[in-house]
Order: structure tokens, then C-alpha cells, then sequence
């Protein structure tokens, strides 16, 4: 069947309206039962810039000008990615095997090479059609994901308590909203390095220039697509300096699903039970705070051994794999 790609240069509202079907037809079809996001969701996602490179999307439509598919290609700019492109692509479940996937990866794939990546990355839920359709392609199975669920209904409400009202000599914690205190960005910042930079399922992550600038521009990200940001930080109480640190993101809504964000502890920190004491002290704060969010929903590597142990004794529990592939770009 023939078809037709727009490069979406800034997106119309029609265009941003048919993007959300193509995309929650694929996920409701893909992933039932799991939520979908929200036409207002979509377009922040899509017309907020990125603090680490820029974005080019694709709509895809038959001859009858009905939405097939899209496609979302991120090209990083950090130092250590700047030869990475991530790639998003969904095909309308009602058009599918009619050429439409394959078109929009060739046109992702050469815009990727235009751009002078060596490198195209992606990821889908293990078991679906997206997982068999790379299959197929040139791609190379590089990590494979956990993602773990947290529903407040039928957590243990009084462990989570317990954990979070430990004493850890020697640490407090800071929780805030949105940009870190000023007081504490800096030290933040080297926090944040902590995450690690090296490759992860021989994926370059390259190195993220953290600084308060950085922090404050990311954090403001957030901020304008209407999320809501919150960090729950272990305090050194000798220095004050930023020991570790937890984030949430929760919808524009305030409802439903949150998603975990970086969970790290610096070096020299570790050891002393902080991840999980902070863990357990955010998801206290939500129960408490923001009542229409009912779970939180985060993921792992699986040779994450130790913050897989802390998820699983939080009481997350495994709800699916999903997989990064890579396709080597290099002639």
C-alpha cells in the first residue's frame, strides 16, 4: 500500500492528535491493561526540547490520509553520544505488515547516518510485535530490562514505614520539588555523576556534563511538560554534602502511574543502607501526599544485583522485559 512520511518540523495540533492515536492504539494493543498517555502528555513529550540534543519526527499515513505510524529519532549531542541516536517507533496495530514500520526505520536510520551517528538504538517489551520486527532487521540484542511494580494497594504499608523511619547516623534526608535548593545544587550535580557514565550492554553513555546549569535546565524540562519532579536526598550531616539521592516523576494529572527515576549513591556513601531508606521515604511521601497516584513502576538491569535486592524488598515485583536493541550505523 502506498504511503506518505511527514517530517514533522513543529508539529500542528491535527498532526499531534493523530501521533496520540497511532501511539495508544500501539501501546493498548501491545501492553493491555498497562495506562496510556494523555493527547496533552504526547504533545509536551514531542514540542519540549531536550536537554541532551535534538529531536526529528516522522508521521506516517496511507493513501487515505489515515495515521500509520510514527517515528521519533533523538540525536544526542553530549560528549562520549554524539555518534548515538535513539529511535521511538510505533505502528498502528490495524495497519500493521503493510510497510509502514519498515519505510519509517529506513528514513530513521538514514537520518541517522546523515547526522553522523555510528550508532542507532531502541527499545521494545520483549514478546511483542515490535520485539519480533527488530528481530528480523540488523539489529543486536543489547540489554535486556526488569521493569518492577510497586501498587500502594497491596504493598506492606508498616515495612515501608519502618524502613523510612530508620536512623542512619552520620545522614539526614531532603526532599524538594522541581530544581534542587541552591544550597545543595552543586553538590547534586556530583551526585549525579555517580549514575555512571560507562557502557551499559556495550551501549555508549558518554559523560553528562552535570552542573548546577545542567540540573536546573533538566529539572525545568519536567516543569514545562507539567510533570511533577520530586527528590528525596541522604545528606551527609559532617558536610552537607549530597550522599545519594531518589527521583520521582508523577503525570501532569497527578494520578495513576509514577516513574522512578535515577536512584544513585555516591562512592564513598555506599554501604550503609541509603538506597533503600531513601526509597522507602519517597514512596511514604506519596502515599501521604499525593493520594490519586496509585504505583510507581521502575526498571533494571538484571546484574543490577543490589538495586534489584531493594526493589524486591520494597515489595516491587516483576511485571516485564524489555530489551535495547542496537544497530550499528559504522560503513
Amino acid at each position: 500500500m502506498p504511503l506518505h512520511i511527514d517530517l514533522l518540523t513543529e508539529p500542528t495540533g491535527a498532526q499531534l492528535h493523530d501521533w496520540h492515536q497511532v501511539l495508544t492504539a500501539a501501546l493498548g494493543h501491545d501492553l493491555p491493561g498497562d495506562p496510556v498517555p494523555s493527547s496533552d502528555d504526547v504533545s509536551a513529550q514531542l514540542t519540549t526540547p531536550s536537554a541532551d540534543g535534538r529531536k526529528l519526527l516522522w508521521l506516517a499515513r496511507n493513501t487515505a490520509g489515515a495515521p500509520v505510524g510514527t517515528a521519533a529519532l533523538q540525536l544526542f549531542d553530549e560528549p562520549g553520544r554524539s555518534d548515538l541516536a535513539a529511535l521511538e517507533l510505533y505502528s498502528h496495530p490495524a495497519h500493521r505488515r503493510l510497510g509502514a514500520g519498515s519505510l519509517l526505520l529506513d528514513t530513521a536510520v538514514g537520518a541517522a547516518r546523515d547526522n553522523g551517528r555510528r550508532s542507532l538504538v531502541t527499545r521494545t517489551t520483549v514478546g511483542t510485535p515490535g520485539d519480533r520486527f527488530l528481530a528480523t532487521r540488523a539489529f543486536t540484542p543489547a540489554l535486556k530490562l526488569t521493569w518492577r511494580r510497586l501498587r500502594f494497594d497491596s504493598m506492606d504499608t508498616a515495612a515501608i514505614g519502618a524502613i523510612a523511619g530508620e536512623q542512619h547516623p552520620g545522614y539526614g534526608l531532603e526532599t524538594w520539588e522541581g530544581v534542587a535548593p541552591d544550597a545543595l545544587i552543586d553538590g547534586f550535580a556530583l551526585a549525579k555523576r555517580a549514575m555512571g557514565a560507562g557502557p551499559a550492554g556495550g551501549i555508549p553513555q558518554g559523560h553528562v556534563p552535570w552542573n548546577a546549569e545542567r540540573v536546573r535546565s533538566a529539572s525545568e524540562i519536567f516543569a514545562k511538560r507539567g510533570q511533577q519532579l520530586i527528590t528525596v536526598a541522604a545528606i551527609g550531616e559532617a558536610d552537607g554534602s549530597v550522599a545519594g539521592y531518589t527521583e520521582l516523576v508523577v503525570p501532569a494529572d497527578g494520578a495513576g502511574r509514577a516513574l522512578q527515576y535515577d536512584t544513585a549513591v555516591v562512592p564513598g556513601h555506599r554501604g550503609h543502607g541509603l538506597g533503600r531508606w531513601m526509597k522507602a521515604s519517597m514512596i511514604r511521601r506519596i502515599t501521604a501526599e499525593l493520594p490519586g497516584v496509585t504505583e510507581i513502576e521502575t526498571d533494571n538491569a538484571d546484574d543490577n544485583r543490589h538495586m534489584v535486592a531493594i526493589n524486591a524488598g520494597l515489595g516491587f515485583v516483576p511485571v516485564r522485559q524489555t530489551v535495547e536493541y542496537r544497530l550499528s550505523l559504522a560503513e
